[in-house]
Order: structure tokens, then C-alpha cells, then sequence
């Protein structure tokens, strides 16, 4: 689960990270209001949507007055954004942010995220802090630095005296430094983060260390967990097919092309999605309704997939291990008659209970493709989406 910067700078506020004053605004009434809050000088008008590069796109203005922050808001509020990671359809702006204006001396790089080679959190940071942070890794690697942290020990003193060297600061600044990766790393542990981003995280003229820009990314499995996080949760920014499979406890991914998937397990999911472009095909989703299915939640993935207006035909593939293939026929053929499914349909059961499953989909009046093999099943969905 994403959250808007002004969420991921309270929280790292909360732990211990010095932040700017600043306010959300979702007028350019409260917009006004929240400058006033703030005080004279200079304010940062900046668009709050999931996605990065949103000054170069024009998602962050400066302002030198009230009159000002109420034009730039007026202007941004209700605009469609678009940056390298919106895509070409870009995101609707519907709330702001006004932050109070940084003295800024130095600008740098630090974030946090798993290395699951290593199974350990990796520390990332760069003296190359700011908006051409993506060019700077690409151009230049080596100006990337990385620190691996042992979970049974956590970030030590001399992580943080290393850094300040390798960052060029002075070794004065390396208790700060230290403080900086300390808070940023038992954040990423305290909230189950898959990733927390600074960029930039600016040493002020007064020598203080302030976030400038956050980015944090919750792990979705861990949110049981953290139940007071959920409501930090902004539906507008997500896909709405995947916000109704995520309250029916079913992992979903809209892709691009026009054959629908419905498989049990994420592995098995990559899988067929693989071999249906390997015989030509292009997956429309990525849909895992896991291990246990119930017949009334294969009926909901099939409402799901049939939503999305590209979809020529539907591939179900599934191993019965804990899922006996004879509900998931059952489950089949209730959503088939509900949904009034008009594509071609390619079956394929393996696993507990496949042959009884196969009869119940075969003793049906409705037009299924029965595939015994993964191959098969692919070759047919393909060939079924081309004559449709």
C-alpha cells in the first residue's frame, strides 16, 4: 500500500526525523489557509499522487506570497499529472500539499527496502540527492552507495561514520548521520515497510537533517498487523478492480492484453502468464484466489476478470493441492451462469479431485475447453482469442 508524502513525513516525523511545517489542502481555500498557518517567506505547493517525478512534471511550485499559493493551488487541484511513472494517462491531482520553504545547504539520497538474495534490510544512499536521482544510478553506479544491515543487530555507530565519509561531510556530522539511518531503518521494521524513500534529505544552513520528500510503500500482507495504518489508504490513487479483489481477499493486477487468467498460487500464476505469451498471447491480469477457494470467491474472480472490457477469453488453471478441483468446477460453472459469460473459456485441473472435476465441467451445457496439459491450455486460449 502507497502513501502520499505529507502520510510518510508524519510517520517518519513520529519517529524521530525532523520534518517542516505543512499542511494537506484539497481547495485552494484550505490552500491559503494552511500558508497562513505556516507563517511569511516562502511556501512549496506540491501535488499529492502515487508516483515519483512529480516536479519535472509540474506537481511542485514554489510560492513567495498567499496570492500566489492560491493560484498555484487553483491551477494544480483538479489537473491531470503526468510524470514518468503515471504513464501517458497520468493521475488526477485532488489534494495538495503546502510546506513551509527550506534553506537547503546539501541535498542526499537515503532509503531503505529488502534484499531478498541476502534476506538482510539494505540502506541505500547518494551525495546526488533530488529529482535526477534515476539518472545519476544509471550514469553513475558508483555514486550509489549501499549498506546492508543485520536484522539480529541493526544499524550500528560505525554505519553511520562510514556514510558521513563516504558522503564527504564532516566526521562531526556523523552522529547525525547515524541518527538518520537508525530512524529510518526501525521505522522500515516497526511498520513492515517494503520500502521507505528520502529524497532528498537535506542538511539545512543550520546544519539540522530535515526530510524534503518521503515516499513509503506498506507491505500488503503485513497490514493485519497495523490496522491503524488502513486508514491512511487513498482508494482514488488505486485501480478500483483491484481495490473490490482486495476486499475479497484475492490477489489482482490489471495488465494490458486480452486473456483473462484465474490460476491458485502466485508461482503457478507467473507461470501461465509466461507461457501464454510464449504462445503468442498477451495476459490481461494476474489473478492468484489462493490456496482455499470457496466456490462464491471463484465466482467473484470471475465477476473481476469479466469487468475489464479487453478481455476476449479466460484461462483457468489449477493444481488442487488444498483445493479440490471438483469445488473449483462447481465454482466455475456458477459464475458462467451468473456472469452470463460470453468468451470462450479454457479449463485446465490438476490435483485432488480432477477427475470428478473435469466431469462436472464436462456434463455441462456450457461451451468449455477442457485442457489436461498446462501447454495445451495455453495453445487453446490463444488459438480461441484469435477465432473470437
Amino acid at each position: 500500500m502507497n502513501l502520499h508524502e505529507y502520510q510518510a513525513k508524519q510517520i517518519l516525523k513520529d519517529a524521530g526525523l525532523k520534518i517542516l511545517p505543512g499542511y494537506v489542502a484539497y481547495t485552494p481555500e484550505e490552500a491559503v489557509e494552511a500558508a497562513k498557518k505556516i507563517g511569511g517567506g516562502i511556501f512549496v505547493v506540491k501535488a499529492q499522487i502515487h508516483a515519483g517525478g512529480r516536479g519535472k512534471g509540474g506537481g511542485v511550485k514554489i510560492a513567495h506570497s498567499l496570492e500566489e499559493v492560491k493560484t498555484i493551488a487553483t491551477a494544480m487541484l483538479g489537473m491531470t499529472l503526468i510524470t514518468h511513472q503515471t504513464g501517458p494517462k497520468g493521475r488526477l491531482v485532488k489534494r495538495i500539499y503546502i510546506e513551509q520553504g527550506c534553506d537547503i545547504d546539501q541535498e542526499f539520497y537515503l532509503s531503505a527496502l529488502v534484499d531478498r538474495s541476502l534476506s538482510q534490510i539494505v540502506l541505500i544512499a547518494s551525495k546526488h540527492g533530488g529529482m535526477d536521482i534515476e539518472e545519476v544510478a544509471h550514469e553513475h553506479p558508483e555514486a550509489i552507495l549501499k549498506f546492508h544491515i543485520d536484522i539480529g543487530v541493526g544499524v550500528m555507530p560505525f554505519h553511520g561514520r562510514q556514510l558521513t565519509q563516504e558522503l564527504g561531510l564532516p566526521l562531526s556530522h556523523a552522529s547525525k548521520i547515524y541518527h538518520a539511518l537508525n530512524v529510518v531503518y526501525n521505522a522500515f521494521m516497526k511498520i513492515d515497510a517494503s520500502l521507505i524513500e528520502i529524497n532528498p534529505l537535506v542538511f539545512t544552513k543550520t546544519e539540522e537533517i530535515v526530510v524534503l520528500d518521503a515516499k513509503i510503500v506498506l507491505d500488503d500482507n503485513a497490514l493485519f498487523r497495523h490496522k491503524e495504518l488502513l486508514s491512511l489508504r487513498d482508494e482514488d490513487e488505486e485501480d478500483p478492480t483491484e481495490i473490490l479483489a482486495s476486499k475479497s481477499d484475492l490477489s489482482y493486477v490489471k495488465l494490458d492484453g486480452n486473456i483473462g487468467c484465474l490460476v491458485n498460487g502466485a508461482g503457478l500464476a507467473m507461470s501461465t502468464m509466461d507461457i501464454i505469451k510464449l504462445y503468442g498471447g498477451e495476459p490481461a491480469n494476474f489473478l492468484d484466489v489462493g490456496g482455499g477457494a470457496t466456490k462464491e470467491k471463484v465466482e467473484e474472480a470471475f465477476k473481476i476478470i469479466l469487468s475489464d472490457p479487453n478481455v476476449e477469453s479466460i484461462l483457468v488453471n489449477i493444481f488442487g493441492g488444498i483445493m479440490r478441483c471438483d469445488i473449483i468446477a462447481e465454482g466455475i460453472l456458477a459464475a458462467a451462469r451468473h456472469v452470463g459469460l460470453n468468451v470462450p473459456l479454457v479449463v485446465r485441473l490438476q490435483g485432488t479431485n480432477m477427475e470428478l472435476g473435469r466431469q462436472i465441467l464436462a456434463e455441462s451445457d456450457l461451451p468449455i475447453i477442457s485442457a489436461q496439459h498446462l501447454d495445451d491450455a495455453a495453445r487453446l486460449v490463444v488459438q480461441a482469442t484469435k477465432e473470437n
